[in-house]
This record gives C-alpha cells, structure tokens and sequence, in this order.
C-alpha cells in the first residue's frame, strides 16, 4: 500500500491536466446553457465518453489508485468546470458503487458495464435510495422488496425520490425493506435491469442549482426482478438479517445496511466535488478582484477584500487535505476511527457554500447577475451540505463515532 504524499506523481498530475482541460475546453462554454435548459447534457457526456473520461474503464483506474487520489482528484477537476454537467458525468458513478460495495464479483461484472455503454451508445444508471417521507430518516423507508420463492423473484413497490437519472436510466439501483422488523438493518439493494415493467419516473423536479443533472422520483408498481439481482445474493442477505435479529436480541455489534455502506463510500469524493465549486469560484473572484478598479486603485488593494480572498484559499486547501486525508484511508483500509469520512464531506461542504457566497459579495452587484459564473456557482454549492447525507447528519455521525454514545 503506497505510503501517504502531499505530492501527486507523473502520472496523476498527466490525467489531472487531462481532466482540467477537457473540463476548460467542453464543460465550461456549456455550463450556462445546460443550466438554463435544465435537461441533461447529452452532447456532453458523449463527448466524455469519446474521450475516455465518462467510462467504466477510467473510473476503475481512479477507484483503484493505490493512493486513493484518483476519485477525488478527478471529481474536483470536473467540478471545477461545472457541477451540473459534471453530476451529468459522474452520477453513474453513485449506483456503480453501490454494486461494488455490495456486489458479487458476477454482479459487478454485469452490471456495472450496462450501466455506462460505451462512445457510440452512451448509458446512466440510477441509485434509488432517499423517499417522500424517508431521506435522513432512513428507517422510515417504506419501499417493499418481497420474495416469490416460486419463481425466484423480488416484487418491489414504492416510490423514491431525489434520484440522479431516476427514470432516464438504463439500470436503477434500488434499496428495499426486506424485513420491516429490523428497520434499517432491514434492508436489501436490488438491480431493476432495463426496461423492467412497472418501474417508471415521477416527478422531475426543477432545482435552485445542479440544473444540468436530471432529479426525479422513481415509482415502482409490482416490479419484478430474478432473483439473481438481489446485490450479495440471497444466502449473504439471510445471515445479515439472522444477525440482525440477534443482534436485537441480545445487543451486540451493529450491522450496516445497503445505503450506508454506499454512502461511506462515496463521502470523500463528494467532497472533492464540492472542493472543485469552491476553487472556481475563488479563482473567479481572485481574477476579478484584481482587474476590478473603485477609487482609483484594484479593489483587492483593500484589506476587506484581501483576506476574504485569504480566508477562501485556506478553507479550500484545508477542505481538501480532508478530502485527502479520508480518501488514503479508505483505499489503505484503515477504518474510519473519528468518521474521517463525514468529516471531510462535512467541511468541503460547508467551505463551498461560504466560498461561493463570499465569491458572489466579491463581484458586488455583477456577482448577482448570470453574466458571471459565481451565482451559478453559489446555487450549485447549496446541494452540497444536503445530498447524500445533510450537514447536520455528518454532525451527528461525527459526535456519535468520538463519544460513542446514541446522540439524537
């Protein structure tokens, strides 16, 4: 296992300028449309794909970087140039890790592929986790998996919502309750393969910010899966649920369920994301600041506007160094002792928002306006500290990981 660098090697840096490039040169000029077109940047992701960046093949590369820079390095590069078109990119990426985290090798090897196609056919796929009346909360989740022993079959019912590609993909990803008793440990994920009968979108929702990356509820009427599509497979599930119970029992050591295990594992590269909206705006308003002239002098020339742009810097390195920090100890296998985890998505979060609300007072009345990037920017920072766990849920996983006591 490579040992822990502040300094990214030959080959990183050749695919983080790579990645800044394509981002500088295709996400960019098309961020404004795609934002107020609110649809998915198709144009876009195919041409990702052409190049290599939107496929399974580069994000393995990234996922099994011995250093574990990979993922967050490439997020915070195509974040930088947009987050709605970079979410359009990278949002398979949710649903193809939640199969690897809790996948059969087989599993993994069949779905994983199906859900990105390839140049000349270019697919997403969905993670359906969050509900109408369970986000946080996810005991309350009431979307019901059931097995037909008969036809070695799952029926799933239910409606989720806040799904990235929900509806529009090609594979869905979905966590059920498998046995209500258990609450969360209750559950299971499931594969709903292309065109499953009675899967179907809801909603499509219209957002504050990411209005390039399609959101929208998943309803689910009497859809049938093989059995096969139960992600683990079904002996894996009854030992779970069997331990579970025992656990219930007795009390003992806890058991992670389906969602959690993919939302562990994708908190540091969220944060990357979030690193990526902040540096954008900083550099926008660090390069406006310095050709922007009141009273006869750049306004950076004043103090009030310098350490604004100080204090954003070092938010941002120190919000990296985090990303940083939780990404090297998960690719080393190092556990998440003080919820290393929460903590880097929980400050690059909080960094983006400040960043881009402090970048936008820094143009003054332009920063207001949709001639300049940074209130698109300060709309897309706001989904940060509320997608895949909110601020104030990486606030308590922290307190609860150091105290070890159930802090509600």
């Amino acid at each position: 296992m490579a040992e822990f660098t502040l300094e990214l090697n030959d080959d990183q840096k050749q695919v983080r300028d790579w990645l800044h490039g394509f981002a500088a040169e295709v996400i960019r000029p098309a961020a404004s449309e795609w934002d107020e077109r609110e649809e998915t940047p198709w144009p876009v992701i195919q041409e990702a794909a052409k190049v290599g960046i939107y496929s399974l093949d580069f994000y393995a590369q990234q996922f099994f970087d011995p250093t574990g820079l990979g993922i967050p390095m490439a997020m915070e590069e195509l974040f930088w140039g947009d987050a709605g078109i970079a979410l359009s990119i990278v949002g398979t990426g949710l649903a193809a890790v939640g199969v690897l985290a809790n996948g059969t090798e087989e599993q993994i090897g069949t779905w994983i592929p199906q859900m990105y196609g390839d140049a000349s056919d270019v697919k997403v796929a969905a993670f359906c986790s969050s509900e109408p009346d369970a986000g946080s909360d996810v005991a309350s989740m009431r979307t019901r998996a059931v097995y037909d022993e008969a036809k070695d079959e799952w029926v799933l019912n239910g409606t989720k919502t806040w799904a990235t590609n929900g509806g529009i993909a090609n594979v869905h990803v979905v966590v059920a309750v498998v046995d209500p008793e258990l609450g969360s440990k209750g559950h299971a994920s499931f594969i709903v393969p292309p065109a499953t009968p009675g899967l179907s979108q809801g909603q499509k929702f219209k957002k504050h910010g990411i209005r390039a990356s399609h959101t929208a509820e998943v309803v689910l009427e009497d859809v049938r899966v093989p059995g096969h599509c139960l992600l683990g497979g079904k002996e894996k599930l009854d030992e779970r649920l069997a331990r579970a119970r025992e656990r219930a029992r007795t009390g003992g050591e806890r058991v992670k369920n389906a969602a959690m295990a993919t939302f562990e594992a994708s908190r540091p590269a969220v944060g990357a994301m979030a690193v990526g909206t902040a540096r954008a705006a900083y550099e926008v308003a660090l390069d406006y600041a310095k050709t922007r002239s009141q009273f006869g002098r750049p306004i950076i020339d004043n103090q009030g506007v310098a350490f604004q742009l100080a204090d954003m810097r070092t938010q941002i390195d120190a919000a990296r160094l985090l990303v940083w920090r939780a990404s090297w100890m998960a690719s080393a296998g190092k556990p998440f002792t003080a919820a290393e985890g929460s903590m880097s998505k929980l400050y690059a979060s909080e960094t983006a928002k400040s960043v881009t609300a402090q970048a936008v007072q820094i143009l003054g009345g332009n920063g207001f306006t949709r001639e300049y990037p940074v209130e698109r920017m300060h709309r897309d920072a706001a989904i940060y500290t509320i997608f895949e766990g909110t601020s104030e849920i990486q606030r308590l996983v922290i307190a609860r990981t150091l105290s070890g006591m159930p802090i509600r």
